[in-house]
């Protein structure tokens, strides 16, 4: 159960694929989805007897379509039929910790919390799942995939099988890479338009705004702003740190010690009263980006006014 639906699946197919023999799973392996059955089905099927195999594997997708009445199966996993392996996939949700079907499972079976990974986490789960299949990626590849698809590591995996399949066991993942591969930018994207802000290099910002208004689908503003909010948070974090070291600082702001110069850089060109102040402005902007009091100003004018307010 929990938040992150990537590894509820892995769990899961592992055990779908694992168990039996393909001999075995014609007759003792089910797969049922929670929107089409009932907790009385899923208990009828969990109690019937394998068929020429030590277990039978029963599998329930989506099982969070049941959440009005999957506390029924307590009973069941009070006393589960010991030659059935029952997989209950409950995702994006929890199940209430404080009832007897939480209790029951943790005492009869295993109950595993699948969590969503904060942001600053993304790159480095990025590379420690390519680090075993023999690939490496560069901190501003892995940046980008984040900025781009998010922290949904579904997402990223199928990029980064793409990615693998293309690209030779032993090659490092690159910027290049990805923006010929995934068709994510590697020169105007929000990682290098924080970049360029931070540097107050205003003809390279300007240029990324600008193809960012004209592709407003690809760069939604919203993403932009959040995006930008973060860094000005974290640099006036930044300022009020005693040990400036590249490795206190990476620690501190959860970020890759690769970024630290970023972080240095920006706060000779920001100082802590300018980076309170567009925080603050950073604040009105995100309302903005949603709708609220600004309907009528397309969203490239907005970036473009934000950076104006930045940079000046």
């Amino acid at each position: 159960m929990g938040e992150e639906p990537y590894y509820i699946d892995k769990v899961s197919d592992f055990i779908e694929e694992s168990v039996l023999t393909d001999a075995e799973r014609g007759f003792n392996q089910m797969v049922l989805y929670g929107r089409d059955i009932s907790v009385e089905d899923i208990v009828s099927n969990s109690k019937r007897y394998p068929m020429m195999a030590e277990y039978q594997v029963v599998i329930i997708k989506e099982a969070q379509d049941l959440s009005r009445t999957i506390e029924k199966l307590a009973s069941y996993a009070e006393n589960p039929q010991p030659t059935t392996i029952l997989v209950v996939n409950y995702k994006y949700k929890k199940i209430d910790k404080r009832k007897a079907l939480y209790k029951s499972l943790k005492k009869t079976g295993v109950v595993y919390e699948s969590k969503k990974l904060y942001e600053n986490q993304v790159a480095n789960w990025i590379r420690r799942v390519l680090s075993p299949k023999g690939y490496t990626i560069t901190p501003k590849a892995a940046q980008m995939l984040v900025e781009f698809l998010g922290t949904d590591l579904s997402k990223i995996n199928n990029e980064l099988e793409k990615l693998q399949i293309i690209l030779p066991k032993g090659h490092q993942i690159t910027p290049e890479a990805i923006e010929e591969n995934i068709g994510i930018s590697k020169d105007y994207n929000n990682f290098e338009l924080r970049k360029a802000i931070g540097e107050k290099n205003v003809k390279k910002a300007y240029r990324i705004v600008n193809y960012f208004a004209e592709n407003p689908k690809d760069n939604p503003m919203v993403v932009t702003v959040s995006l930008l909010f973060n860094f000005f948070s974290q640099l006036l974090h930044f300022h009020g740190l005693k040990d400036k070291s590249p490795r206190s600082v990476a620690s501190a702001l959860k970020i890759n010690p690769y970024f630290v110069n970023e972080y240095t850089s920006a706060a000779r060109n920001y100082p802590m009263r300018k980076v309170s102040a567009l925080v603050s402005i950073l604040r009105s902007f995100d309302v903005k980006s949603k709708g609220v009091g600004a309907n009528s100003v397309p969203q490239g004018d907005l970036l473009k006014e934000l950076l104006v307010r930045i940079l000046n």
